[in-house]
C-alpha cells in the first residue's frame, strides 16, 4: 500500500522515507521539528495528534514552555574555533553522543503503531537515552534487546499491598540491564486533556467507535502500522493483569494501580533497593531538589510535565536557574518540557542544565515519519545542538556555562 499523503506542499512516501533517512531531500521536506509536526497533523487518524499535540486545559501551559525557551537570548562570542564543536556529554558515568534523550512517554503507539521499538532502535544507534515508560509498548526486558547501551527506565507510583508491582519493576529493570532508573513525582493525580475527550480518548479506554474508524481509514500508513504492529499495549503491566487480560483489560488495570505522588519515605524506600543512578523526574521548586540529594538522589529532572497534568505551572526552563543554584554540582540535572530544537537544548546547558530531554518532537516525527522518525529528530536536534554551540562561539557544553544570557523569564524563589 502506497501511504503517500500531501500537506503544505510535502509529499513522502514510505519508500521514500527510507531512501531519505538522513540524506538532503528528507532535511529538504523536514528542515525543523515544526515541520515535522505540521505534516503528523495531517499524516495520522485526528484522535492520534490530539492524543500527542494537546494537554492540560487549554494547552497554555505548553504556550508557555514554548514562549519562554523563545524569551531566552545568548550573547555570542567571537574568536579562533581550533575545530567544531562537540556534543558529547558524560551522564552517570556512561558517555553519550548529545546531551538530548527520549523521555519516557504513556502510549507512544497510539501516535505510530510499533513507536517504542522505533524509538528504541534510534536512540541505540545514535547513542543517545532512551527512557522506556511504565506504560510503553515494551518490556523491560525486550527494551533492553533493542537498547541495551543506552536504556533508562520510568517509574509510576502503584503502592498497593506495599508497592509489590513497582518492586518487581525495579528487580526486572535491575536484571535487564537499565542504567538509570526515573521515578516521575508529578502525576499525584489524574487529570482531563479535552482534546483527547473530544476525540473519543477520554473514558480509558481504546475503543474506536465508527468516528475513529473512518479516520483511521483516511490515514492508511498508519491503518497498514496498526496491522502489522497491532493494537498499543501497556506491555510491562500485561502480565500482572491476568494472563487472558486484553488491551482495554490492561488499561482498566493500569489505572487501578497508579496513582499519587511519591512520598519522601517512598522514595528513600526505593533509593535502597535500586543500587545504579536514580533520578526523580517532575522537580520544580529548589527545595524539593535539595530535600531528594539529602535523600542520595543522583538526577534532578526538572519537568511540568510537558504542559499535559495542569497548566498553571510555570515553564520548566525559567525555575531551571534557581534549582541549578541549589544544586551546585551535587546531581545531574535534566531538563524536559517544550524542547522543540538544539537552541532550546544550549538554551537549557547555558542555565544549568546537563542534558535535556523531548517528548512530543518523537511523537510529531513518528507522525510525520512512522518508524523513520525517531531517528530523524534525533539528528536534528544533535546538529541543530552543535550548530548552535558554535553560533555562540562555544567549543563545548562546558563552555555554555560561561555565556551571557538574558532571561526574563527567570522565577526568583523565596531564600529558605
Amino acid at each position: 500500500m502506497d501511504d503517500r499523503t500531501s500537506t503544505s506542499n510535502l509529499t513522502v512516501s514510505s519508500s521514500e522515507q527510507s531512501a531519505y533517512r538522513g540524506g538532503s531531500p528528507l532535511r529538504q521536506r523536514f528542515p525543523t521539528i515544526a515541520y515535522l509536526r505540521e505534516h503528523a497533523r495531517h499524516h495520522i487518524p485526528r484522535f492520534a495528534f490530539e492524543y500527542c499535540d494537546g494537554g492540560a486545559g487549554s494547552d497554555k501551559g505548553i504556550a508557555r514552555n514554548w514562549s519562554a525557551l523563545d524569551a531566552v537570548e545568548l550573547v555570542p562570542r567571537y574568536g579562533v574555533m581550533p575545530s567544531l564543536p562537540t556534543c558529547d556529554v558524560e551522564l552517570f558515568g556512561r558517555r553519550y553522543a548529545a546531551p538530548i534523550g527520549i523521555a519516557p512517554m504513556g502510549g507512544p503507539a497510539l501516535v505510530w503503531p510499533g513507536a517504542d521499538r522505533f524509538m528504541a532502535q534510534a536512540a541505540q544507534k545514535a547513542r543517545v537515552p532512551y527512557v522506556l515508560g511504565t506504560v510503553g509498548g515494551l518490556t523491560i526486558e525486550d527494551a533492553a534487546l533493542l537498547a541495551p547501551d543506552v536504556l533508562w527506565f520510568q517509574l509510576y507510583r502503584m503502592a498497593r499491598n506495599d508497592h509489590a508491582l513497582a518492586f518487581d519493576l525495579t528487580r526486572r529493570a535491575e536484571a535487564a540491564g537499565v542504567h538509570v532508573f526515573v521515578m516521575t513525582v508529578d502525576v499525584p493525580v489524574r487529570t482531563t486533556r479535552p482534546r483527547e475527550v473530544v476525540v473519543g480518548l477520554g473514558g480509558g479506554r481504546f475503543s474506536p467507535d465508527l468516528r475513529m474508524i473512518l479516520d483511521m481509514l483516511r490515514s492508511p500508513g498508519w491503518l497498514s502500522a496498526l496491522a502489522r504492529e497491532g493494537h498499543p499495549r501497556f506491555a510491562n503491566l500485561k502480565s500482572y493483569a491476568g494472563a487472558n487480560a486484553g488491551t482495554n483489560d490492561v488499561i482498566a488495570f493500569a489505572r487501578d494501580e497508579i496513582g499519587g505522588a511519591f512520598t519522601w519515605d517512598e522514595i528513600a524506600r526505593f533509593r535502597e533497593r535500586w543500587k545504579r543512578p536514580l533520578v526523580l523526574k517532575g522537580i520544580m521548586h529548589p527545595a524539593d531538589a535539595a530535600r531528594a540529594i539529602e535523600l542520595g538522589i543522583d538526577g534532578i529532572w526538572v519537568s511540568n510535565h510537558g504542559g499535559r497534568q495542569i497548566e498553571a505551572l510555570p515553564a520548566s526552563i525559567d525555575v531551571l536557574p534557581a534549582i541549578a543554584a541549589e544544586v551546585r554540582g551535587r546531581a545531574t540535572i535534566l531538563l524536559d518540557s517544550g524542547v522543540r530544537s538544539g537552541t532550546d537544548v544550549v538554551r537549557a546547558l547555558a542555565l544549568g542544565a546537563n542534558a535535556t530531554f523531548a517528548g512530543k518532537a518523537f511523537l510529531w516525527g513518528l507522525g510525520a515519519l512512522g518508524a523513520d522518525g525517531p531517528g530523524h529528530v534525533i539528528d536534528l536536534l544533535h546538529d541543530e545542538t552543535r550548530a548552535a554551540l558554535g553560533q555562540i562561539g562555544a567549543h563545548s557544553l562546558a563552555d555554555t556555562r560561561s555565556v551571557v544570557i538574558r532571561h526574563p523569564g527567570a522565577l526568583a524563589f523565596p531564600s529558605r
